[in-house]
Formats: structure tokens, sequence, C-alpha cells
């Protein structure tokens, strides 16, 4: 058995945990996180604000995470710390954290991708989450639409061509005068709507089309710039309404239904595409319950199980980054002394074959 120290730094969660296991014979031992709550008085994450937390934080978040595995430094055999993609200055707490501890320790470290350990999170909750299967990954930051064959071997289908799903619903509520992260709000106010309310527009599904086929360039790929504005615009239409809870909520709803329906159906293509009976959610947005029942039903024709994590795991957190660590490890890499932290990255083990997409429907 490997036991592996995770570290998450990417945003505004300070995490740590330990994990030991072999494969996907895994069992956590400890996961503590930290997340930064005075980024809500501004409306989004602040940098610099979040690196100078994570350089308070980490070391307490670390040693709480050994102490609840009731382990030391000794007992460790690699240290996990998500590289990239993410806030430059937050990443970079962690990783050269990582590197000390690691050095001190004698063992080695290992750069994790932040996307990566998403695609292993659902797996430490259900054990059946696992591959093959399609991935759904959504996040402030991120959406894309995966095949994946086996761990490590991914291929990329869709993407977002600009805002992210969780990007998107966080301007919608700042648009709706909601809390920031918007998310959680978003959904509850909709939850109130049992339909789109009366004169509420029913917005257009982004990027998706009945003629659209496989091989077509946005036959996987999403897009929510142009849903934002249509709430924009449908709110500055209606500004004597606005402050109309009903309406409010029925807007909710109805950019809601107009995103899940829109990935849900991509979801789904992918699916019957590589014939998946295993569908995983992964990524903050999958604590979007609505979401996960949109896709479950949309697959249900597929007869493919839908998987997705807590939200304690759907978040940014530790235990996924020593998952996908320890595969890593496993495979026998490891990173040496002068792993960075970027911005972008690519997820490892990834192609993108348009051809091959076309031909598999």
């Amino acid at each position: 058995m490997t036991m592996v120290l995770g570290i998450e730094t990417s945003c505004d969660e300070t995490s740590a945990a330990v994990l030991e296991g072999h494969g996907d014979d895994v069992r956590l031992r400890s996961l503590v996180i930290l997340s930064q709550d005075v980024h809500r008085v501004f409306g989004g994450v602040v940098p610099e604000i979040a690196s100078r937390a994570h350089l308070t934080a980490l070391v307490p978040v670390v040693t709480r995470a050994l102490d609840d595995a009731d382990i030391g430094t000794r007992d460790l055999d690699v240290v996990a710390v998500t590289n990239g993609p993410g806030l430059v200055g937050a990443l970079l707490v962690g990783v050269s954290y990582g590197k000390a501890l690691a050095y001190a320790a004698g063992i080695p470290v290992i750069g994790v991708h932040h996307m990566e350990g998403h695609l292993f999170a659902t797996s430490l909750e259900h054990p059946r989450a696992v591959p093959p299967f399609t991935a759904l990954l959504v996040s402030g930051g991120h959406t894309m639409l995966l095949d994946v064959a086996g761990w490590g071997d991914y291929r990329l289908l869709g993407r977002t061509r600009d805002d992210a799903a969780g990007e998107a619903f966080d301007k919608i509520a700042k648009l709706l005068g909601l809390p920031y992260p918007g998310g959680r709000h978003v959904e509850a106010l909709a939850a109130t709507a049992n339909a789109p309310a009366a004169g509420a527009p029913r917005f257009t599904r982004p990027m998706l089309r009945r003629d659209q086929k496989p091989g077509d360039a946005d036959y996987y790929d999403v897009s929510f710039s142009g849903l934002k504005t249509a709430v924009l615009y449908a709110l500055r239409d209606r500004l004597p309404q606005y402050t109309d809870n009903v309406w409010r909520a029925g807007i909710a709803r109805a950019f809601q239904d107009a995103l899940v329906e829109t990935l849900a159906e991509k979801t789904a293509r992918a699916a019957r595409a590589f014939g998946r009976t295993r569908v995983v959610i992964g990524g903050g947005v999958a604590c979007n319950r609505a979401l996960v029942l949109g896709v479950t039903e949309r697959v249900a024709g597929l007869d493919a199980e839908v998987f997705a994590p807590s939200p304690r795991l759907a978040t940014d957190n530790a235990a996924m980054i020593a998952r996908a660590g320890l595969h890593r490890f496993e495979c026998g890499e490891r990173s040496d002394l002068s792993l960075n932290a970027y911005a972008s990255l690519a997820l490892p083990g990834t192609a993108r074959d348009t051809a091959l997409v076309a031909r598999s429907g």
C-alpha cells in the first residue's frame, strides 16, 4: 500500500489529504479543506489575497491532515501537489511547500493536473465510477467533455469556447443580485419556480441544433457567453419587474434549464457515440442537483449510470489530488525539484481526434 499526501491550492481552498491504497483499492484517511470566505466581499476571487491566505493556512492544514490520519511525514511514500491549471501565485504556495516537504522527508513529489483530480474524485465515493466512462467536468474555470477509456487515457471531445459553466452561474447570480459564489444561490432561486414564470423567456440552448452531426466542430463544444447576454437583455427589458422575486426565479429557472439541457444533450451524444454505460460528472458544478438529474434523465435510454461526487469532493479538495497522484506514482512518474506552477496546462493523456470522433458516431 502506498501512502500519499495530497496538497491543493489552485484557487481559494487550502486543502490537504492523506490517502493510502493501490490501484482503485484506496482509503481516504483524512481530508482538511479551509475555504477563504473573504472573497465574497469582492464578488470574486482576488488572486493576491488568495495567495497570502494559502501562505498562512497551508502548514496548519497539512499538519491537521497528518494528525487526523495518525501518521507523520516518515510514513509517507509520496507528496502529490496541484501544479496547474489555476492561479499561479496560489499554485506556487502549494508547489513550493510540497517540494520542500518531499525533499526533507526524502520521498518523491508529483505534480498533478487539477482537472485530472476532478476525474478521480467521484471514484472515492462510488467504486463503480471507474473507466471506461464518459466524463463531464464542470467548474468555475473549465467545462470539458471527455471519453475516458482508462485512467490516463483521455480523449477530449468538447469544451467551452468562452465562459465555463461555473463562471456563467456566478455572472448570472451577480445580475440577479445574488451572493458570490453564485451557483448554489441561482439553483436555490430556480428551485422556487415550478416552471419559467409568465413573461420570462425561454432561452435558446447555446450551440445545440438538431442538424448537428458527429464530426461537426460544435457537436460536442459548448458556449455560454451568449446565454449570459440573453439573461442580461431579459433583465434590462423588464427593469420595472427586476425586484419581483417570482419573475426573478423564473429567469433563474430559464437560465438553468438552458444550461442543463445543453450539457445533458452533449454528454448523451458522447456516451452514445462511444458506447459508454457509465457517466461521471465532476467539478464544482456537479453539486447542482438539477444538472445531475438532467444528465441522468437524458442518458436513461442508454441504460447508463450517472455518478456525481458529494459537495465536499466536488469542490476543490486535496483528496482528489492524492488519488490522481497515486495513479501517476504507480505509473512510475516522478517530478523533480524543477516542478513549477502553470496557469494553463494541458490535461495529460489527452487526445483530440475529430476524425475518430466522427467515425465513432
